[in-house]
């Protein structure tokens, strides 16, 4: 997966544009999401999920502003301003609709789309079929923090309004939804709400799914590593030079002979 998909002055696997991009996708819902009227608790959550995005964003943001070739060209001319604007963390501070700065996203969003369309898309296309095990992996693990990002709202949301549940906080629904992912199920936290039991079934079924999918790339893994070895064994056999049949029974009529010439011996001692 280090193919490159566009010659720009900051180069990045397919990998990584997809993962950003992604990750895009999900900072904007989570802007718009904020901007309902949820529970506290829920909105805590939301917090820290955008703040983590935030440093990563802010990590991507020096990356390229390090390879760009001429600094001010990625700053100004590529937005580079907008991609640091959308990346400041807010933990917490200010005005709650200050969280509309995250709209300085779209100018990544935008640029990301523009590399995987066209000729980009194609080699992306031919990239993935040719890396099909790489990808599998990188698209289940992306799969997955999805999933955990998006069950572990939505358990907090319904479950936060109930006082009969044990699930009150961002960090019980996030270890409910990791619990049940991974099919342990530890049972210390579970929902009591129809809402939160049917977002309990969603966790469980892709859960199913995930796990399935890491034993089978896990498998192929280990099949792969088996097949190399035995190609190589067949390789090196193949390279050695075989006895012709005929050599092989004069080699043992001589090794008969000298054992009757020995028995010979013995009998005349």
């Amino acid at each position: 997966m280090t193919q490159q998909i566009a010659p720009t002055t900051r180069r990045h696997s397919n990998a990584y544009n997809i993962f950003i991009l992604v990750l895009t996708v999900i900072s904007l819902v989570i802007m718009v999401l904020m901007l309902l009227p949820l529970g506290d608790a829920t909105i805590s959550l939301l917090r820290v999920y955008d703040n983590l995005i935030c440093i990563i964003f802010l990590i991507d943001f020096f990356l390229n502003l390090k390879a760009a070739s001429k600094k001010s060209d990625y700053f100004i001319k590529e937005r580079g301003w907008l991609d640091l604007l959308g990346s400041i963390p807010s933990f917490g501070l200010g005005f709650k609709y200050s969280g509309l700065l995250r709209l300085a996203r779209l100018s990544r969003l935008a640029r990301i789309m523009r590399l995987l369309r066209g000729e980009n898309r194609r080699q992306l296309v031919e990239d993935v079929v040719k890396n099909r095990s790489q990808y599998a992996l990188f698209i289940t693990v992306l799969l997955t923090i999805v999933v955990l990002t998006t069950a572990s709202v939505l358990v907090l949301q319904f479950e936060s309004k109930s006082p009969d549940a044990n699930i009150q906080t961002g960090g019980d629904s996030l270890w409910y939804s990791i619990v049940t992912i991974t099919t342990v199920g530890y049972g210390d936290r579970y929902p009591v709400t129809p809402g939160g039991r049917i977002t309990a079934v969603f966790i469980m079924f892709m859960g199913v799914g995930i796990i399935g999918a890491l034993a089978s790339i896990l498998a192929s893994v280990l099949v792969g590593s088996s097949s190399s070895a035995e190609a190589e064994e067949e390789e090196a056999l193949a390279a050695t030079p075989a006895l012709s049949v005929q050599e092989e029974l004069k080699a043992v009529k001589e090794e008969l002979a000298l054992l009757r010439q020995m028995l010979e011996k013995m009998s005349a001692g």
